[in-house]
């Protein structure tokens, strides 16, 4: 609906948690700089309805008059602040609208313009800019960007920027010492909009100027789809839910069942939420004509609503659920609506517990603005969102409770088969499964490895080259067959670390930490010869919580075979 020349709609922020682990840890394109910020990776999402303004409200004059007293306030402090003529307004509001926002609830929120074009951006599936995965390193007590990956077709590929391309500027602005998210917003820019990038070509070690003219780069929500074991198959749901998951969804159920899909494990890990009626319509898929998915409830009769499946021929197969921390917002409804139904098992640990709905405003200035309006409820009537009224900001967003949050009690519900499930705290999973833990010494080990794979890749290791490759055409001809061994890997990897004196590591660290060196060295040179899915699957096929989650497929299938058999009698 329109008010005051103004657009209104309602959407639900997706929790895009920062993880607590070193930066180069991270997702490296995706990861925002502070929770909840809108950056690629951290979307909103359309719940439908709107909101309203009472009708003697005024909103005009009230808004007039805000911004008046506003701007009042900033002259004061412009003209009597030591430092006032270096004073921004433009930062002095965002702060103030910010700050007053955050007194209400954590989601209620100002969004300044580039927070504003980075949140559109993620609801249409793509953002603008050059297409390459790039990540922080350290050597030395240099921190620096590289390149990981770049995406097919995108510019970035066709300047030929590799695995280990180091940035050193961009447009004359050196990046050393910089974090990827600042590097990143540095390349971003408007569509067709050229830049001109210094890099190091982890070939040849010889500095270049390339320029490349930014492009739309499509981000879908479901980056990967395949057989994980002989019947099984494996969708990864990380990127948020926006306009095109549903559509991406079906593609991916119709060419898994080509290859000979019976059961499902839906990986929603990671994934911070997107747009409501797109969860929805995946959780239908699963879920016969008539199950309750979701209810909303606000403070006025518009803003309650209630979703109920309109699939007459939903999906049967065994299905499992992956979930951990950073699942939150529109993830956790379908996590939320699985379980309650019975429908399926959730694996892993704990959801973020983000349960509130906000309106977002769409303000002048290419700004916006959110407000918490509703909170959405699972079908058995549990509430998700954690309680946030005893702790600050920084321990909700890490997930950090303390002992009066941790007291807080539980509202238990029913399932359909009478399970016992709790409300104001996430979705816990029926199946509790730690991720293996990122230790001090293991986030340690993540720069050296690194390095080392730029060399192996880079033709500079000795005993580690291969008759098929050569340092300018690595991984064009490549299969894995003709990959290095990895105890061969490991072996000069070991002798890398002793060579170069900057890891002080002893060779007991080193010992207790083989699997995961091996690992990691697995899955660097995977993702230079092969790209960002490929090398996903090499930690997927060593991940403990997809283990446990393909193991409880056969639980699954009873599981919702008895809930459909009970909605019968």
């Amino acid at each position: 609906m329109y008010q005051a020349g103004r657009i209104f709609s309602v959407f639900l922020i997706a929790a895009a948690v920062a993880a607590s682990v070193p930066a180069q840890l991270r997702s490296p394109l995706n990861a925002p700089a502070e929770p909840f910020s809108i950056k690629r990776g951290s979307t909103f999402t359309a719940s439908g309805g709107s909101a309203t303004i009472p009708p003697n409200a005024e909103p005009a004059t009230k808004t007039s008059r805000i911004a008046a007293e506003i701007r009042e306030a900033e002259d004061i402090i412009a003209r009597n602040y030591i430092d006032g003529r270096k004073i921004s307004r433009a930062e002095m509001t965002e702060s103030a609208l910010t700050g007053a926002l955050h007194t209400l609830d954590p989601h209620s929120n100002f969004h300044g313009v580039a927070d504003w074009k980075d949140l559109l951006d993620e609801q249409k599936s793509g953002y603008t800019g050059i297409g390459a995965t790039i990540a922080n390193f350290e050597r030395s007590g240099v921190l620096d960007t590289f390149i990981l990956a770049t995406f097919s077709g995108s510019p970035a590929s066709k300047a030929q920027l590799h695995y280990g391309d180091k940035i050193v500027a961009i447009n004359g602005e050196k990046m050393t010492g910089r974090a990827s998210d600042d590097v990143r917003d540095k390349i971003r820019g408007a569509n067709g909009t050229v830049l001109r990038m210094q890099v190091e070509r982890a070939a040849t070690n010889r500095l270049e100027i390339i320029e490349l003219r930014r492009g739309r780069v499509p981000q879908p929500s479901i980056p990967d789809a395949y057989i994980l074991r002989p019947g099984v198959g494996y969708i990864e749901l990380s990127d948020g839910f926006n306009y095109t998951t549903s559509e991406e969804f079906d593609t991916a159920m119709r060419e898994l069942k080509r290859q000979g899909m019976r059961s499902l494990v839906l990986d929603l890990r990671n994934n911070g939420g997107g747009i409501v009626d797109q969860a929805v319509k995946v959780a239908e898929k699963f879920l016969p004509a008539g199950t309750l998915i979701l209810s909303q409830k606000g403070r006025t009769r518009i803003d309650n609503r209630v979703w109920r499946s309109a699939n007459t021929n939903a999906e049967t197969m065994p299905l499992v659920v992956l979930v951990n921390e950073d699942t939150a917002s529109a993830s956790e409804i379908v996590a939320g609506a699985f379980q309650d139904n019975d429908r399926a098992m959730i694996v892993g640990d704990k959801t973020f517990g983000k349960g509130l709905v906000q309106s977002v405003l769409d303000l002048p200035g290419r700004t916006g603005l959110t407000l918490t309006t509703a909170r959405y409820l699972t079908p058995s009537g549990r509430s998700i969102q954690r309680d946030y009224s005893q702790i600050d900001l920084y321990d909700y967003f890490k997930h950090t409770e303390t002992a009066a949050a941790l007291a807080a009690p539980s509202i238990a519900m029913r399932t359909v088969t009478n399970r016992t499930v709790f409300g104001g705290d996430g979705i816990t999973p029926d199946e509790k499964v730690k991720a293996d833990e990122i230790t001090a010494l293991r986030a340690a080990l993540i720069d050296p490895i690194f390095f080392f794979a730029r060399e192996v890749v880079s033709g500079r290791v000795i005993g580690l080259e291969t008759n098929t490759t050569t340092p300018l055409n690595f991984g064009k001809h490549v299969t894995p067959g003709d990959l290095p061994s990895t105890e061969s890997l490991t072996s000069a990897f070991l002798a890398f670390v002793k060579k170069q004196g900057t890891w002080k590591f002893s060779d007991r660290q080193l010992a207790a930490e083989a699997a995961f060196i091996k690992l990691r060295l697995r899955y660097n040179i995977t993702i230079a010869l092969f790209g960002v899915n490929a090398a996903q699957q090499v930690l997927t096929e060593d991940d403990p919580q997809v283990a446990k989650a393909v193991e409880a497929l056969p639980r699954a299938g009873q599981l919702a075979a008895k809930a459909t058999a009970m909605r019968k009698r």
